[in-house]
């Protein structure tokens, strides 16, 4: 019989401890949304499905999620070719300043965002970006920019460049090639990355409390600014489906790399 030694016990009790302690802000928001309660209260008095139609039923609301999802989808739209065919040259040069090029695209995840916000800000503000469904799509495209660069560097990584090399050696050019060789093999790693860029401008907060504005505010500005006016579990009940939305794209994205990482493998 194999025994478990203690220095693996350990690291499964903190690993359980780790993850409730992530999970735990879920477990409290998610029951606070189903209460009937007038104010955010917790353990809900009684569960109520009022704050999900009060959610529905608002104009306001609803405007800031079409707002949302539209430049969530558009910086898809924008975000995967360009962070494709970033991360298709990084991984096809051998030049010094592809290394540069490829630290510079990363940036967004290492600058601070609040700095980043403020860039954005001053630089919108004099070309006539605030406020506009354009700015907010461009920044969001730039703060998305790095998973898809990450997700696609990681196929091309699993790729033989070989099979690509043999296309063109039958007369494909190198564009033709691509998309009749290289991207379908790799075309798991790119959905991830599209997924993971919608997931980040659904969510972002600092950016659009800077830049956006008028009939341009998406969810995340309109629920900072609900609770500064008034607290109710309606903000909980966005936050849930929010929750909800990112955790299902996420398992949508890892099941996709673990069906494509499986596939190379046979």
């Amino acid at each position: 019989m194999t025994r478990i030694s203690p220095a693996r016990i350990a690291l499964y009790v903190i690993s359980a401890l780790v993850l409730v302690y992530l999970i735990l802000p879920v477990l409290i928001i998610a029951p606070i949304s189903f209460s009937s309660a007038r104010f955010l209260t917790f353990p809900p008095p009684s569960f109520s499905m009022r704050w999900y139609q009060q959610y529905f039923s608002n104009p306001a609301w609803m405007q800031a999620t079409r707002v949302t999802l539209t430049v969530a989808f558009l910086t898809v739209v924008v975000a995967t070719p360009f962070g494709v065919a970033a991360a298709y040259a990084i991984s096809q040069s051998k030049l010094r300043i592809m290394r540069i090029i490829h630290m510079v695209l990363l940036l967004p995840l290492v600058v601070p965002i609040i700095i980043t916000a403020v860039g954005i800000f001053f630089v919108f503000a004099k070309i006539g970006l605030v406020a506009t469904l354009p700015g907010l799509v461009l920044a969001n495209v730039m703060l998305g920019l790095p998973y898809v660069v990450i997700s696609a560097l990681a196929g091309l990584q699993s790729f033989d460049p070989a099979q690509e090399m043999v296309a063109r050696s039958l007369g494909m050019n190198r564009l033709r090639s691509f998309f009749a060789v290289t991207l379908p093999q790799i075309k798991s790693s790119v959905v991830a990355g599209g997924i993971f860029a919608f997931i980040s401008a659904m969510d972002e907060t600092i950016v659009a409390l800077f830049i956006s504005g008028g009939q341009y505010q998406p969810l995340t500005k309109r629920m900072f600014t609900a609770l500064r006016d008034e607290i109710d579990p309606t903000i909980a009940a966005i936050s849930t489906l929010m929750t909800a939305a990112s955790f299902v794209l996420v398992l949508l994205a890892t099941g996709r790399r673990r069906r494509n990482a499986n596939v190379s493998r046979i």
